[in-house]
């Protein structure tokens, strides 16, 4: 038996029923992502394996770099074949990584192949994938739709032109809906060292001299215009604490004028800022009718050396743990009190904060809306087999197992939708081993509906994509 068979992940005959008849049907609609969108637009070709896998991917270069792997080979300019090698060399001692088993279902869906990378058949499976390669079968479009995607949101910054995605909607021949997601962080980031450079190239993108807080809400506002005209459906924050401390638009201006003068702020000034501006883009979002997703609990760039070599989002974040979330309530009813909470998706690095979430979403709800605050999927450095099966039960155990929104990639690779597989085998393996304990009734129907649910219509409904999806159809 091959390594990733059919029934990869799932062992008893109620969760391979689930999974086959129910789950692996469903489309893909990836919700959060970090692909091109001018790669989606230009049908972009790939040279060989390592472009698609090594590039841009820290979580591999993480793993490398663990293992004693010259940077050279990780992100430097070792050839490709050699890049590889040293990958290879680094999966196999990455048991229990989800990179491996990702890794591994990869080269079965995209390449076709049935056995596993080794140090000793690397030379073996780089040649098997150069001539998938060398066969132009694997080009960003053509790999999204063979991998059944219907939707995708992108991540894009208020001053992108958005030209690509207006290639993309109006292209009638790809029959996927490639949507923009707004994410403002660094109209956010007021104690950054180029926030005063930022202003000026947003309000140089709109035509506006942004000199106060005011402005810049319009400013922003206007960025929203023109997302909204190419179906944005949510904006996204990277926050590294939910922030609260009360502030009004007065205060917010005082701040923001003192950072474009490049001058030093304190933690409650600029916590002040952050608050008032995230509940003003918040109440923006709830009158658009667009989703809210905050991200928070990463601690980026711990290593400082490495940053001024390479940047950041290469591999050198980690997990803050601590308090990062305990204004979450708070900042949520403020926005409820004046009945202007948008729908909101949260994510925690930290894995200790999933009871919190749980319970902090069901305090926030809506007539007609199933869910309507949702703790979003396991993230990041929780999106692993334990950490998804954990998420799962937590979610059943403390809100509507049944109300969740499932999966998404989160990734900058176009081989990533793997991850809603992997996603979809571990759901269907915890309510098969539920239902064969009793623990649920033996209901396929049931359980099959609520797999459907998980995996796909409850996404369609959430986003508000039904219509949308009608129209590529």
């Amino acid at each position: 038996m091959t390594f990733i068979h059919d029934d990869f992940l799932l062992s008893s005959k109620t969760a391979e029923t689930l999974y086959h008849q129910y789950a692996e049907p469903m489309p893909i609609i990836d919700y959060h992502c970090h692909l091109e969108p001018e790669a989606i637009a230009e049908d972009r070709k790939f040279t060989d394996i390592v472009q698609l896998w090594l590039g841009g991917d820290h979580y591999k270069w993480r793993l490398m770099r663990s293992c004693g792997i010259d940077e050279r080979y990780i992100t430097g300019d070792a050839p490709a074949e050699e890049k590889f090698a040293a990958w290879a060399c680094t999966l196999e001692r990455s048991a229990g990584n989800p990179l491996y088993h990702w890794s591994m279902l990869e080269l079965k869906r995209y390449f076709g192949y049935d056995g596993v990378l080794t140090t000793d058949n690397w030379r073996t499976v780089w040649a098997h994938c150069r001539r998938v390669i060398e066969s132009g079968r694997l080009s960003a479009r053509q790999i999204m739709i063979d991998s059944h995607v219907q939707a995708i949101c992108t991540t894009d910054n208020p001053e992108d032109d958005l030209r690509f995605h207006q290639r993309l909607k109006e292209d009638e021949r790809f029959p996927i809906a490639v949507l923009p997601a707004f994410r403002p962080d660094r109209a956010m980031n007021v104690e950054a060292e180029d926030f005063s450079v930022y202003i000026r190239r947003l309000g140089d993108r709109f035509g506006k001299r942004i000199e106060d807080y005011e402005t810049l809400l319009a400013v922003l506002a206007e960025a929203m215009d023109h997302f909204q005209c190419l179906d944005c459906r949510t904006a996204d924050h990277g926050l590294t604490y939910i922030p609260y401390k009360p502030a009004d638009a007065d205060e917010a201006d005082r701040v923001f004028r003192l950072a474009l003068k490049g001058e030093k702020l304190c933690r409650e000034e600029e916590e002040a800022y952050k608050t008032r501006l995230l509940l003003d883009l918040a109440e923006q979002y709830a009158c658009r009718g667009w989703v809210m997703q905050l991200h928070y609990g990463a601690r980026r760039n711990n290593n400082a050396r490495m940053f001024r070599r390479l940047g950041p989002d290469t591999g050198y974040d980690c997990i803050w743990g601590g308090k990062t979330g305990e204004n979450l309530p708070a900042f949520l009813n403020t926005l409820e009190e004046k009945d202007v909470l948008p729908k909101t998706i949260v994510y925690s690095l930290d894995p200790t904060d999933n009871a919190m979430l749980d319970t902090v979403c069901g305090c926030f709800h809506q007539a007609g809306c199933r869910g309507k605050v949702q703790h979003g999927s396991a993230w990041w450095f929780n999106d692993h087999l334990r950490g998804m099966r954990e998420h799962l039960e937590g979610l059943a155990a403390d809100g509507v197992l049944g109300n969740f929104i499932g999966m998404l990639t989160d990734s900058r690779s176009f081989l990533s939708y793997t991850r809603h597989e992997y996603f979809r085998r571990i759901l269907c393996e915890l309510l098969g081993e539920w239902a064969e304990k009793g623990l649920y009734p033996m209901d396929m129907a049931a359980l099959g509906r609520l797999v459907q649910d998980i995996s796909y219509y409850n996404i369609c409904e959430y986003f508000g994509l039904n219509e949308r999806l009608k129209e590529l159809k």
